[in-house]
């Protein structure tokens, strides 16, 4: 499989880097995804450190005991930790590229002293609070708001659908000021924080996601992230998050694709393996295609992100269109599963029901379609 043989193009790096985590997410994660998913849990406190020795906990960062490597290179990662499960990627991804790249980008020195190293290393996990339980794609009218009181900090508010939530020893929460919208650091257990899980949950079962409440939480004024200010922040982080999920989609695709070749290959109907059958072939065929070309996006934005050309409209272009890709190869995967399909003796149902999450987060595909339709026109339809 892999008929354009995309992965020829990357560097002995890259390629170490696949090896690496397929390695991993073989030997440690995939054995156990099925049973995590149907249980609704995810070990993120025993995942993290295993995780930051390979040096995936904000990768694409330098300094502060980041490992700095190339965007191809932490695009490969999101890859091969969503040909697992979109929970796993998702966990390393809101780890480095929302909550640490906040850090690494508007923080401190002090507070890039004191998160940085530990959250690399997994021995601290963080969460981005942005979503609200009724601004989801307009974080621009968010309701929660931190007032002055003294020197202190005093924020008020609620976030909605927040990866590693519970879980996290530190919250980067986005609230409207007199000033502006600023970020600002929220260590777990501070007075009126709290983090509660979201339950009942038919997608991204195998990934914590909570609910943040601010009830008069008090905060000193080094908590403020200080070279930020308005939605720049917090949609300068979502576009590192979206460039590690049109790399991610290409890896859940291919676990459906691979299933499926598999199965049809051994499956049989009609005294011949269905593989055989035309109209098998020709859905196939088309999944080939769409992956193929989810992967020459993916490794072009790379390319353009290294070289510091790419666009937030050519991450808005790959991933409207890998996740669009990965799905729509997910429910060819299921017909030819058939039945079979339907159960996690298969990866296809739960990557399927994990793309519905995909195709919501960091951005709607109508979020998407319509910033590319603003680029097209040079008309804003937002507003």
């Amino acid at each position: 499989m892999d008929v354009l043989r995309v992965d020829d193009r990357l560097t002995d790096e890259e390629r170490l880097v696949r090896d690496t985590v397929r390695g991993f997410v073989a030997e440690r994660i995939a054995p156990h995804l099925a049973g995590w998913f149907e249980d609704g849990t995810f070990p993120a406190r025993e995942l993290a450190p295993e995780l930051g020795e390979l040096g995936l906990l904000g990768m694409h960062l330098r300094g502060h005991g980041c490992a700095g490597t190339s965007a191809v290179a932490y695009g490969v990662a999101c890859r091969e930790l969503e040909a697992a499960d979109s929970g796993l990627r998702s966990f390393v991804s809101v780890q480095g590229s929302l909550a640490m790249a906040a850090i690494h980008k508007y923080g401190s020195e002090e507070q890039k002293r004191e998160w940085l190293p530990r959250m690399a290393a997994g021995e601290a996990i963080g969460c981005f609070g942005l979503t609200e339980p009724d601004r989801g794609s307009d974080p621009g009218d968010m309701r929660t708001h931190a007032r002055r009181d003294g020197t202190d900090w005093v924020l008020n508010g609620a976030k909605m659908w927040i990866t590693n939530g519970s879980v996290a020893d530190v919250a980067v929460v986005w609230a409207r000021t007199d000033d502006g919208i600023r970020g600002f650091l929220v260590p777990a257990g501070t007075p009126g924080f709290t983090a509660s899980d979201i339950h009942r949950k038919l997608s991204l079962r195998a990934s914590v996601t909570s609910e943040l409440v601010l009830d008069d939480v008090r905060l000193p004024a080094d908590a403020m992230l200080p070279d930020v200010k308005g939605l720049k922040g917090p949609l300068g982080c979502l576009s590192e998050a979206r460039y590690g999920i049109l790399w991610g989609a290409v890896g859940a695709g291919r676990s459906c694709y691979e299933a499926a070749v598999d199965y049809a290959r051994t499956r049989e109907q009609f005294g011949k393996p269905i593989g055989a059958f035309q109209l098998t072939q020709e859905k196939l065929a088309w999944m080939e295609v769409a992956l193929g070309q989810a992967g020459l996006t993916a490794l072009h934005i790379g390319r353009l992100k290294d070289e510091g050309t790419v666009t937030p409209q050519q991450v808005s272009f790959g991933k409207l269109a890998n996740v669009r890709a990965a799905i729509d190869v997910a429910r060819q995967a299921r017909t030819i599963l058939g039945a079979n399909g339907i159960t996690l003796e298969y990866p296809v149902i739960r990557h399927m029901n994990n793309l519905e999450s995909v195709l919501t987060y960091e951005g709607t595909q109508e979020v998407h379609l319509l910033t590319l339709g603003k680029a097209i026109t040079g008309l804003d339809a937002f507003r």
